[in-house]
């Protein structure tokens, strides 16, 4: 006698084609008797969904652990790039200009860099606030815009081609045909504003941010 083993809304049925009819699930135990390797697939659908739920839990306490492990030996090199105490200590620097001569220079040092500090005299200040001459230069800037007092000129003492320290703050050192500052490693000039004037630099010498604390004292950075 033929027989098919139907699964319907969760109950088997048990079809016996000789006679063409159902044992309902009254007989669902006997059928189950009868039909030992059903109930085997059956524990061992089970086994596996027990062993996956276990397995992911396990990959997923794995991962956090990982997680956790990472952070911590990440922490002390993510600490070591921030700025060290006497770093941010360089943050500004008072800078004493009581002694500096009308037609001088001195040089400060601002977070490792040197700053130029000149005092300039009224015909170097002409001399640079012609007419519309800035609007001719390769990098156009006002001498006004680059100033806070007229007779101060402040500026990072790095040429801006390739980071040479540009030479006309000590006496004696040539000061280029702008009567400035010069760069003998590839020949830049620039004028007393500190504007490129002559040769490969881009742009002009960079202000630094500063201010006047006193008439005789200035804060950079």
């Amino acid at each position: 006698m033929a027989a098919t083993l139907i699964l319907y809304k969760s109950e088997y049925y048990l079809f016996l084609n000789s006679v063409d009819y159902f044992i309902t699930p009254m007989l669902f135990t006997i059928v189950t008797f009868n039909c030992p390797k059903i109930k085997e697939e059956q524990h061992m659908d089970s086994a596996v969904k027990k062993g996956a739920t276990r397995r992911d839990f396990l990959y997923l306490t794995a991962g956090a652990m990982g997680a956790v492990g990472v952070g911590s030996a990440a922490w002390p090199l993510i600490d070591s790039m921030n700025p060290a105490a006497d770093t941010l200590a360089m943050a500004s620097t008072d800078v004493d200009i009581s002694k500096v001569p009308v037609g001088q220079a001195i040089i400060a040092v601002w977070r490792g860099a040197p700053v130029f500090i000149r005092h300039r005299t009224p015909d170097e200040i002409a001399s640079v606030r012609k007419d519309n001459e800035w609007e001719t230069l390769r990098d156009p800037q006002k001498d006004e815009d680059r100033v806070t007092k007229a007779e101060w000129i402040i500026l990072k003492g790095v040429c801006t081609h390739l980071g040479c320290i540009p030479l006309g703050t000590k006496p004696g050192q040539p000061r280029g045909d702008f009567n400035g500052w010069f760069c003998p490693c590839h020949g830049s000039h620039y004028d007393v504003s500190g504007r490129v004037r002559k040769g490969p630099a881009p742009k002009n010498l960079h202000v630094p941010e500063y201010k006047f604390v006193t008439d005789t004292l200035v804060r950079i950075g």
